[in-house]
């Protein structure tokens, strides 16, 4: 039986506390306090959940967890929020540099993509002359 939260079908050979990681927006602090409310043992495996335990589970989620596509929807809104006012934050987003104040000189590679925004950065040596 696969337990469906979220709309996320949670693995079903994983311990109950890892699995609800895999919905996003739970992490390990709030996963454990879940399980803590629902009363249930994190070291079971969610195949070895009843059916009452992963309706609990599902209800404290739904009531008091924005999860998902409702917590992905709210990022976007604060992101568009910042770059409409035209703050700091927002041109950062806009120009798809780093936000929160790290160095850009080297190191940002992964926030940029492999842009090679200088002349000759990236380039290879020509061999023969021209």
């Amino acid at each position: 039986m696969s337990v469906r939260i979220a709309g996320i079908t949670i693995p079903n050979n994983k311990r109950v506390e890892i699995a609800l990681t895999y919905i996003f927006g739970i992490g390990r602090s709030s996963s454990n306090k879940i399980l803590k409310i629902a009363k249930v043992n994190p070291d079971t495996r969610v195949k070895d959940l009843n059916e009452q335990e992963a309706n609990k589970l599902r209800a404290i989620i739904e009531k008091n967890y924005k999860v998902e596509g409702e917590l992905r929807r709210e990022i976007l809104m604060n992101i568009k929020r910042l770059e409409e006012i035209k703050c700091y934050r927002g041109i950062r987003h806009q120009k798809k540099l780093p936000v929160r104040g790290q160095r850009t000189r080297t190191n940002t590679r992964t926030i940029r993509g492999n842009l090679r925004r200088t002349m000759g950065s990236g380039r290879k040596a020509s061999n023969q002359k021209t």
